[in-house]
């Protein structure tokens, strides 16, 4: 397989048609570690299923253009993804995901897309518009989270991150099944959604989420979990069949 690095996407030429659209480039290394195809230089390798893994860039507006830009550049190739992966380190609500685990997303669920009353947080579906949740293939969720023993649940994106307890009770009470904040699955799932493409949100958690503590965040252990979390993906990938789904 011919390697390239372009522009942030590390790609190889054979597999699967994943894209794995991570915030920035030390997130995106480290799932490209788990696949020994992937390397930061041109060369030539063999291996199992090596998905294009791209950095999009931090939050959900940016990441939705990237990874749009990313899945028609393919489609104008005639090479379209069946598959899209929105990867990253997050915010865990404690103590439902603690620092270290793998967080999978059942529901992709923009938490501040809406307007502020003095009646309380109204998403924008209440306003008549748009989308606030993507839902992945339940059938790839349940097999993603087997293989790698992440906890499903909600995963929020927002535009801010939480930074106080009051903020992160108060998103927890409006979803009540979350587990994980970022800043990019719901730009990532947009972008997909456009082109008819499946998408998965897998995370793994370096901080909790509310009061901004940075002596207790653990960023490399939560890189190290992100890159032993892709590293079991292989099987379910080469199995999954995107058509029946």
């Amino acid at each position: 397989m011919v390697l390239q690095a372009e522009e942030g996407l590390l790609t190889t030429s054979a597999g699967p048609r994943v894209l794995v659209a991570t915030a920035v480039p030390p997130e995106r290394d480290a799932v490209a570690q788990a696949f020994p195809a992937l390397e930061p230089a041109p060369g030539i390798a063999h291996g199992p299923v090596s998905p294009d893994v791209l950095a999009v860039g931090v939050g959900p507006a940016r990441a939705a253009a990237h990874t749009a830009a990313a899945l028609t550049a393919a489609a104008l190739r005639g090479a379209p993804y069946d598959l899209v992966v929105s990867a990253g380190i997050a915010g865990g609500f404690a103590p439902h995901a603690p620092l270290g685990c793998l967080v999978l997303a059942d529901e992709i669920t923009a938490a501040d897309l809406g307007a502020d009353t003095a009646d309380g947080f109204l998403p924008v579906t209440d306003l008549g518009f748009g989308v606030v949740t993507h839902r992945p293939p339940g059938p790839l969720v349940r097999a993603v989270a087997d293989a790698t023993g992440a906890r499903t649940g909600t995963v929020l994106t927002v535009c801010t991150v939480t930074g106080t307890a009051a903020r992160a009770a108060a998103l927890r009470a409006r979803h009540p099944r979350a587990l994980a904040e970022a800043m990019e699955g719901f730009g990532v799932a947009e972008a997909a959604a456009a082109h008819g493409v499946p998408v998965l949100e897998l995370r793994a958690v370096s901080n909790p989420v509310g009061p901004r503590d940075r002596a207790a965040w653990r960023i490399g252990d939560a890189l190290t979990a992100l890159t032993e979390g892709f590293g079991k993906l292989t099987p379910v990938l080469e199995s999954w069949k995107p058509h029946d789904q």
